[in-house]
């Protein structure tokens, strides 16, 4: 008997490699009947959920099993480009970016989405392709948010979304790898979820009648903008951020336009204005506003006939904003912190590396030789069954679970077929021990 979430673990593990299998012979132009074949060959050990499944249900139901994978993955194959140049990369860019800023970002949270989806942007483009590498640390000082902003966006915002992918989990010195996508999960969420939700109360905000289903910003001035301290949380903050971005791809909006393009509320919009205005980095005329002519370097201006408020300061720069709103300083603090943190991180990691790899020390022919102790994980030969078993030192007879990988360490093949290579080991270990 096999507990049920264990046969649930194994079943969307053999599927996800099922369909891994798939994509990859339709992009060499396979077909259905070739991929039939492999799945179902018992020598191929990536088509073993298939041969499950026609082995419990039958080959009828197997059979259509692997059709329906095709037609997904003839799908997905159908609808993705291979980055064969840089040239194609860049056009991969340009479209994501154009969809990027046509998304309405309502909200503080989706605000901060944005900001956080833009630094991987950059780092994408740095890369050459969707996928990049990029650790937590250095995204926050890149978007100018926390690292506890930076958290909850990815995990409410962009992947569910299907805007980022964590392919792989960083680990010491190396950073989390990343894969880029286009946010096209939500459309698949009408056939399990109603289209009517109450506001979320980080959102802070109703969507307004008038707000339009696309918005219209320059992810790049935001970008170029919102690492800097004068966007900080007590700063002008990212809905300022917005109205920047909106203003510089399409001068002379008003209030109405400026929520739909900008994705903020009227009332937002008002406070932002207000702020930017009385720094100067924001004329209006009329119903219109418009940016100064230096205010994307932080430099307001008054027009001649302005009539100057009581707390208007015409700013000299984003240095002096950030000195004004006390939020100066806060990048240049949050990176010494992260410094610090991947200083502690990694001496933990070096202490854990000694202590697994402690060694005996010999002296032959007057030099010292450095011998390794064995690895909780690696076995003795006499353990060493033929076809890859493992002798039951107990029994001395072959154990059915356990192999022996090529490096001479135990493989245990479990039926949900889910712990990592470390787990195994500590079990091991652990066993050794009793």
């Amino acid at each position: 008997m096999v507990p049920r979430e264990d046969r649930q673990g194994a079943a969307e593990h053999g599927h996800r490699i099922t369909a891994a299998i798939a994509c990859h012979v339709a992009r060499a132009g396979g077909t259905v009947d070739e991929l039939t074949r492999l799945l179902l060959n018992p020598d191929h050990e990536g088509g073993r959920h298939a041969r499950h499944i026609a082995l419990r249900s039958g080959q009828a139901r197997a059979l259509d099993y692997i059709r329906r994978v095709w037609a997904s993955a003839s799908a997905v194959v159908s609808n993705t480009r291979v980055l064969d140049s840089r040239q194609r990369a860049y056009e991969v860019f340009a479209a994501m970016r154009d969809r990027i800023e046509t998304t309405p970002w309502r909200g503080e949270r989706g605000r901060a989405a944005l900001r956080v989806l833009r630094a991987h942007l950059t780092f994408a483009e740095i890369a050459g392709g969707p996928l990049h590498h990029a650790s937590e640390r250095q995204t926050a000082e890149e978007a100018g948010v926390s690292r506890t902003t930076l958290r909850t966006v990815y995990e409410t915002v962009l992947k569910p979304q299907g805007w980022l992918r964590r392919l792989r989990v960083g680990h010491g010195r190396e950073g989390s790898t990343w894969y880029l996508a286009d946010g096209n999960a939500h459309a698949s969420l009408s056939r399990f979820r109603t289209t009517q939700y109450p506001p979320d109360p980080a959102l802070e905000e109703w969507p307004t009648p008038e707000t339009r289903a696309t918005a219209d910003i320059d992810s790049t001035v935001i970008g170029h903008l919102m690492g800097h301290d004068a966007f900080a949380h007590h700063g002008l903050g990212s809905s300022a951020l917005m109205i920047i971005g909106a203003l510089h791809a399409r001068p002379a909006q008003t209030i109405n336009e400026l929520v739909g393009s900008a994705s903020v509320s009227r009332a937002t919009a008002y406070r932002a204005l207000r702020r930017l205005a009385d720094h100067g980095l924001v004329h209006h005329s009329g119903e219109t506003s418009s940016l100064a002519p230096r205010a994307l370097e932080g430099f307001g201006t008054s027009l001649p006939d302005a009539v100057p408020g009581p707390t208007a300061h015409p700013a000299q720069g984003w240095d002096a904003v950030a000195q004004q709103y006390g939020t100066a300083g806060v990048a240049t603090r949050r990176k010494p912190l992260h410094a610090a943190e991947r200083a502690a991180y990694r001496e933990a990691l070096d202490r854990l590396a000694e202590h697994r790899s402690k060694a005996v020390v010999i002296v032959r022919d007057g030099r010292q030789i450095l011998i390794p102790a064995p690895r909780p994980d690696e076995i003795p030969s006499a353990w060493h069954a033929p076809r890859g078993r493992v002798i039951d030192p107990v029994t001395g007879r072959p154990d059915a679970d356990w192999r022996v990988a090529t490096d001479g360490r135990l493989i245990l093949i479990t039926p949900s077929d889910q712990r990592s290579y470390d787990e195994l080991a500590a079990a091991h270990a652990e066993a050794l021990s009793e």
